[in-house]
């Protein structure tokens, strides 16, 4: 998985789902490789908020390594049986409900999710999610270009990424992994 033309069998196989069931909006193959090399370096519980079609959890399994546990959950309650099947003995557990329902599993080290997700979750709730050290990792941001510090809060247009990247309960960045798709990366302190 070090280059960039592979593509896990497992991420395949989610992909795959996708293209049976319509689910057409998913995880990106360049937020999946970021995703599996932070999980790469995680240990303990990794998850996903809403996992959708499965690829973004697909690509924490991919990286993650042996023994690290990966969760995800999923609202929408077929969504979640299609990811049970689709994950049915790969140490991927899938949970039904929203966001909350990830405390029963949480402390995470690493928790993932895409914007749309993020803007329903208030950050209270994530941070209590993560442990000390861990990470918050949300992609679908649109890049938000060249900015000082100084200047941060005049020219950054999303108030979401903002509010992630000025929330001192974190040291956050922005990473840009294409030209229209950045993610965000916020270590909990």
């Amino acid at each position: 998985m070090s280059t960039s033309e592979v593509v896990p069998a497992l991420v395949s196989q989610a992909l795959q789902q996708c293209l049976r069931t319509g689910f057409l909006e998913t995880t990106r193959n360049e937020t999946g490789r970021l995703l599996a090399v932070l999980a790469a370096s995680r240990h303990g519980v990794v998850a996903e908020a809403a996992t959708g079609s499965g690829v973004g959890v697909a690509w924490l399994r991919s990286g993650a390594p042996e023994g690290t546990h990966v969760v995800c959950v999923e609202r929408d309650l077929p969504t979640a049986e299609r990811a049970r099947k689709t994950f049915a003995g790969c140490d991927v557990e899938v949970l039904d409900g929203g966001c909350e329902s990830l405390r029963s599993r949480s402390p995470f080290s690493l928790l993932y999710m895409n914007r749309a997700t993020a803007s329903m979750v208030d950050r209270d709730l994530a941070w209590s999610l993560v442990e000390p050290g861990g990470l918050v990792v949300i992609d679908d941001f649109e890049p938000s270009g060249q900015w000082s510090t100084q200047e941060l809060h005049e020219t950054l247009s999303d108030p979401l990424l903002h509010a992630w990247l000025t929330d001192d309960r974190f040291t956050s960045t922005e990473t840009h992994l294409a030209a229209d798709l950045s993610v965000l990366v916020a270590a909990r302190r």
